[in-house]
């Protein structure tokens, strides 16, 4: 294992404070979800409105984050960003201030702050191809993915907190003022994208960006990772309610994040010296979810499994964002990652729903069963996907190298 990529990412300019701000401007979208869920439940009196409101959420992210996406490409980043910013705070600050006696409203005004939830994946990762190239890209996608483990694991933490100690309205008001100055500033480190030339080719339409040989498996294999994912978190949650203590929930779910911390920081400190197929990678990912399948005897197997299958996750989630900017042109970059952002959003919410009646007809193992033919069907959808090779060591990107023809449109063919 070589740190040296770690201290060139550190070194290089606009990297340390493009990750940092990034880092801090999701927390607030992550940490509003339980105040938001409890805040519903407490209105209406039950966590089915609670699933109402997450719903109609969410549903609004999958609509709004390809649409600010594709504006970020042709307005620049920084204005979007502060836009939506400034939008989803207003919105969550008025969906905590709602009166109790509205809560019919609930589902509206969450559908709209879900589609003004800032493009700040979307963005950072377009970004990273301008800030830094070959090995250290593959770094900085690795630990772009492992920051998002960190996110995923303190932003439900810290708005539990807030929610335990003051009240969800509260949780929900103090995640609306973080996001509007973390925004900010993670908007003032945006790096400058580069101009569009007309001359080498029309701007790819979403049906050209999408329908391509190498894009479309790209995006697709991410959906079905997180499909796997989220029957993953299912199963943790059933197997904690058959051992009769929901404690284990939490400590399993956080096992399965430090594995894949552990696995995203070895991952961006590799070499790079050898050929990397991002299939093998969604392999062992596979190879993973079926060792949790015999391992759910106890807590203390399972959670060794989890922590050995956490282990492939970022690397090639991190893969996976390396391979779609490569081969998308910088001009609809980030455009394609919000498109691979909905793509996990539907992904997440359809495992969920089939994991959950998958559990109660044959049981906790079923959960994991589901994620081993998920992430396989994954992997086998990215064998025809070029490996990263040595030699994209180079300076120059391999796709705007060469102009963008009608062609692109139609990759298939």
């Amino acid at each position: 294992m070589d740190l040296s990529a770690y201290r060139n990412l550190w070194r290089t300019r606009g990297v340390a404070a493009l990750l940092s701000s990034a880092l801090l401007a999701r927390l607030p979208a992550t940490a509003s979800m339980v105040p938001m869920a409890y805040l519903a439940k407490d209105a209406a009196g039950s966590f089915g409105w609670a699933g109402v409101v997450a719903g109609a959420y969410s549903v609004g992210m999958a609509i709004g984050g390809p649409a600010w996406s594709r504006w970020a490409d042709r307005c620049g980043g920084k204005g979007v960003l502060l836009v939506t910013g400034l939008a989803w705070s207003v919105l969550i600050a008025a969906l905590a201030l709602l009166p109790t006696d509205l809560y019919r409203w609930m589902p509206v005004v969450a559908l709209v702050a879900g589609a003004f939830v800032p493009p700040v994946t979307s963005t950072l990762r377009a970004g990273w191809p301008r800030l830094v190239r070959g090995r250290d890209l593959r770094a900085a996608y690795a630990l772009d993915a492992t920051a998002q483990e960190l996110v995923f694991v303190a932003g439900p933490m810290l708005g539990a907190l807030v929610v335990s100690v003051a009240s969800p309205r509260t949780g929900l008001l103090t995640a609306a003022v973080a996001a509007g100055i973390s925004i900010w500033w993670f908007s003032a480190n945006q790096p400058a994208p580069k101009a569009h030339d007309e001359s080498t080719g029309t701007r790819l339409t979403a049906r050209g960006l999408l329908w391509h040989r190498y894009r479309l498996p790209l995006i697709a294999s991410f959906g079905l990772m997180v499909m796997a994912f989220g029957a993953v978190s299912i199963g943790v949650v059933a197997f904690a309610d058959e051992q009769g203590n929901r404690l284990i929930a939490g400590g399993l779910e956080a096992v399965w994040a430090l594995g894949s911390l552990l696995g995203g920081v070895v991952a961006g400190a590799l070499p790079g010296r050898r050929t990397s197929a991002v299939w093998r990678r969604g392999l062992m990912v596979s190879a993973g979810m079926l060792l949790c399948v015999f391992a759910t005897g106890s807590a203390w197997t399972l959670g060794a499994a989890l922590f050995v299958s956490g282990c492939f996750l970022a690397p090639t989630v991190g893969a996976l964002y390396e391979r779609l900017g490569t081969f998308t042109p910088d001009s609809v970059r980030t455009e394609v990652f919000g498109w691979m952002g909905s793509a996990g959003m539907a992904g997440g919410a359809i495992g969920s729903s089939v994991a959950g009646g998958l559990v109660e007809a044959f049981g906790v193992p079923a959960a994991w069963i589901a994620a081993t033919a998920l992430t396989a069907a994954a992997a086998l959808l990215l064998i025809r996907i070029p490996p990263h090779r040595p030699a994209e060591h180079d300076a120059v990107d391999p796709v705007d190298a060469v102009p963008v023809r009608p062609v692109d449109a139609v990759p298939f063919s």
